[in-house]
């Protein structure tokens, strides 16, 4: 029994070893936002500040439309995610999309606490200082969530819904991503802040896309570069380590004109989750794509815009 106790202690202390020697090999260093801005900003991008920070946002397409259609990204990911669904839109909607709080250009907020009450504030602040009366919302992953939970927050300023592969159901045994499972590990989960390696992103984007062709170079190096971003890794890992607890039951209250778009190979958020939603939200709309992932909006843009046009009747 000696023996086997001095075994364990001899690989516990083996495990903290290689820990130690990973982070010292592999570390690497938040990136400054000045580096990244001539990379990732635009002549589009504007900054506000909200909240005591400096928010990235991008306002474009149609100028005389009073409903702006707002895009509200996921977990790790940024604005970016929406460029092309904003180029096949931009002609008929006005959009408005920006980075949240942890993620992006936008970076972490002073009190490094996520939660939806938390975004619904930031939400509505966003849009009261961009003078937004009236808007669509659409949201993906975590921003489908931040979406429904807005519209219920605030219905007076939503019009209408738009939810991609959204979380708000209770996990059902996802595979996941490589990156979403060891940020989701106790202890070990700490390694991320210094640890991050570019195999690792293109490891999670794998699971998140069905045609891996989709994966490329400036994918992979744009996601990693932000999460770099000063702030990000301990903002994002603080929100897998509290958990965006799903309660389910208001879902059930939403009235606005809903439409539910999912990719029918969702790895992260499986799709029967979109039948969930469609059963609980009233009158609700509902279009499953076929070999298609986590991430529609970026997998099959052209067929994400069609359903968005027919569900708002643009013509």
């Amino acid at each position: 029994m000696k023996k086997f106790i001095q075994y364990i202690g001899f690989g516990i202390a083996a495990i903290l070893v290689a820990l130690v020697v990973a982070v010292i090999v592999l570390a690497e260093q938040d990136k400054k936002l000045e580096t990244l801005l001539p990379i990732y900003a635009n002549t589009a991008s504007k900054f506000i500040p909200v909240l005591g920070m400096n928010v990235h946002y991008r306002i474009e397409g149609n100028a005389s439309d009073s409903v702006p259609l707002v895009l509200i990204h996921g977990t790790s990911a940024s604005l970016h995610t929406w460029d092309s669904l904003t180029l096949l839109l931009s002609s008929k909607k006005k959009i408005i999309r920006f980075d949240l709080p942890a993620f992006g250009l936008t970076g972490p907020n002073q009190e490094n606490k996520y939660n939806a009450d938390v975004y619904n504030i930031f939400v509505d602040s966003v849009l009261e200082k961009l003078n937004v009366k009236s808007c669509i919302v659409a949201g993906n992953s975590l921003g489908g969530s931040i979406a429904w939970h807005y519209a219920l927050f605030n219905p007076s300023r939503v019009q209408q819904l738009i939810l991609l592969d959204a979380s708000g159901y209770p996990k059902k045994n996802e595979k996941g991503s490589l990156g979403f499972k060891i940020a989701s590990m106790p202890v070990i989960n700490n390694i991320l802040l210094w640890v991050t390696p570019k195999f690792l992103v293109k490891k999670s984007l794998e699971g998140v896309f069905v045609d891996k062709n989709k994966i490329n170079d400036e994918s992979i190096n744009r996601y990693h570069d932000l999460l770099l971003r000063e702030g990000n890794r301990k903002a994002a890992l603080s929100i897998f380590k509290a958990g965006f607890k799903p309660n389910p039951a208001p879902i059930k209250t939403i009235s606005k004109p809903t439409l539910i778009i999912w990719g029918d190979q969702d790895q992260l958020i499986n799709v029967s989750n979109a039948y969930l939603f469609n059963k609980d939200i009233k009158g609700s709309k509902l279009v499953v794509l076929q070999n298609v992932g986590h991430a529609p909006m970026e997998e099959t843009p052209t067929k994400v815009a069609a359903s968005i046009r027919a569900f708002l009747n643009l013509h």
